[in-house]
């Protein structure tokens, strides 16, 4: 029977990844806070060899940061709006004055240049259709090189996850 290959990812993270690399990424995504001495169990490793690996991982720019998942709707920000934006012209000063202000609204988790109908998409979070209102008419508005703003308030999030597979 033939062993596996490493998988190869690509520059600029020229990194190879074998079957523990994986196990410990999938671990990571599901629980990055669990604690080496498990993590390493959980992988069949040492504690010092998983930590080597671990950080290995963090220094080739695999892994960007560990952080906590919070609950949206506990926090007053149930309300999920995805935001299609049209610019009103196509050149790389409008798409960076549009990226700046972008990057400034409240509630903004997310902003995508996209191909298509839209030049970008954006992912709000509000507590509600008034706050969203709000913010629609203080600041999306005043977006700069906008022509056109079409939202869409989500009505029952079916899926959403931060696991990439691997």
């Amino acid at each position: 029977m033939m062993a596996k290959q490493a998988t190869k990812i690509r520059a600029p993270y020229d990194v190879e990844l074998d079957r523990t690399d994986k196990a410990i990424l999938r671990a990571l995504q599901r629980d990055a806070s669990i604690s080496n001495v498990a993590l390493a169990a959980k992988v069949h490793l040492s504690p010092p060899a998983c930590l080597r690996r671990v950080e290995r991982l963090r220094r080739s720019g695999l892994i960007n940061a560990t952080v906590a998942l919070l609950n949206a709707q506990a926090l007053g920000a149930g309300m999920l709006v995805m935001i299609g934006v049209v610019l009103d012209r196509s050149t790389p000063e409008s798409f960076a004055d549009f990226e700046k202000a972008a990057a400034k609204i409240s509630g903004c988790m997310e902003c995508h240049v996209v191909t298509g109908e839209f030049d970008y998409f954006m992912l709000v979070r509000t507590r509600d259709n008034e706050s969203f209102n709000r913010l629609h008419a203080e600041q999306l508005l005043y977006l700069p090189g906008v022509r056109q703003i079409r939202s869409f308030l989500v009505l029952k999030q079916v899926l959403s996850t931060t696991q990439i597979p691997l």
